[in-house]
């Protein structure tokens, strides 16, 4: 079981990594896209459109990610006082009352509005248009994987409901924690407030 979870989290991670790309593109587009308009006095209505969906991908597949990292937002500062049993209760409550439906919501219709823009070849409303129906897809795609995702963090609910202890997760880029940098460095907080007490000392002596 542990496996499947994390063969799911390595799977909402390549898809938010292979579409974080899109921010590369979304720098280059607009750079470019500056330079013709301010330089070369020669804008282009298609490149709106563009942004648009390109920002929209990244958007829309970030939040598998997010979720297989347990990096959505949450109010810490009740939760992170409860033990792991409680906090999976709560969890699954929200899990269950919340998510599901909207995802499942957001997937059918998702699917629905895909569909109909394939069958009429959809496209942007700009003077230069483009096709519109290729996007129209990613909303049915970024939700069926965060739904598979969601319905991965609820196993791990129910798991830690049994055992006490949330279960592993995939590792990947995590924010850095000062303690253990300072460690590393062989920094201590005495070393800290003595640096600042002389920035300080400095300061009145200017």
């Amino acid at each position: 079981m542990q496996n499947l979870l994390l063969m799911t989290d390595r799977l909402s991670t390549w898809l938010g990594k292979v579409c974080a790309w899109s921010v590369v593109g979304l720098t280059l587009l607009i750079s470019w896209e500056v330079f013709n308009r301010y330089a070369l006095n020669n804008p282009h209505a298609w490149v709106l459109d563009a942004q648009i969906m390109l920002y929209g991908t990244l958007f829309m597949t970030a939040g598998a990610y997010t979720l297989s990292k347990n990096g959505h937002v949450r109010g810490d500062v009740l939760y992170g006082f409860f033990q792991p049993r409680t906090q999976a209760s709560v969890d699954l409550i929200l899990y269950i009352v919340f998510f599901l439906p909207g995802v499942v919501a957001l997937t059918w219709a998702g699917w629905a509005f895909a569909q109909d823009s394939w069958s009429i070849r959809e496209q942007t409303f700009s003077a230069q248009a483009l096709p519109l129906y290729p996007f129209k897809f990613v909303l049915p795609l970024a939700g069926a994987v965060l739904l598979l995702q969601g319905l991965v963090e609820i196993i791990r609910c129910v798991m830690c409901l049994r055992t006490g202890a949330w279960p592993a997760r995939d590792h990947d880029v995590e924010e850095v924690d000062v303690d253990k940098l300072k460690e590393m460095v062989h920094v201590k907080d005495s070393d800290i407030e003595a640096l600042d007490q002389i920035v300080v000392n400095k300061g009145r002596a200017a």
